[in-house]
């Protein structure tokens, strides 16, 4: 078996720059250094690139197989999105959790916290499995 986290980052995620931490079972971790590219019009991060990062980490959460060559993908169906604080420090943390689901579609949350561990945004979701 392969590491999972050696899987390549796919081309948007290298340009906003965020790296997976951790993947296992029902969970995934990325993080993010925070730069002036990620500032929106008033100088904080724009909300998007919040609603990127919980949209990554709740998919890969629900999608851990443990082998690269036996990947498992899905598209997002739903996901709700909360703004909860400007972040302080110049990192992000961004973790998924899959709460449920059956062979075509799965349930996850996730949250996005900074580098002194204030969570500024949360997010639910629902994904359907690609075949």
């Amino acid at each position: 078996m392969k590491d999972p986290k050696s899987e390549a980052p796919y081309p948007f995620q290298e340009l906003l720059g965020f790296k997976m931490v951790d993947w296992s079972t029902d969970y995934c971790r990325f993080d993010l250094p925070l730069g002036e590219k990620h500032q929106n019009r008033y100088g904080i991060p724009h909300g998007g690139l919040y609603a990127t990062l919980l949209d990554t980490v709740m998919g890969f959460a629900g999608c851990y197989t443990g082998d690269l060559d036996n990947k498992r993908l899905a598209m997002t169906l739903s996901m709700t999105t909360n703004f909860l604080s400007r972040p302080e420090g110049d990192w992000l943390i961004a973790e998924g959790f899959r709460t449920g689901g059956g062979k075509r579609s799965f349930f996850a949350r996730g949250e996005v916290t900074d580098s002194k561990g204030t969570v500024v945004a949360t997010a639910t979701g629902v994904f359907r499995y690609r075949s």
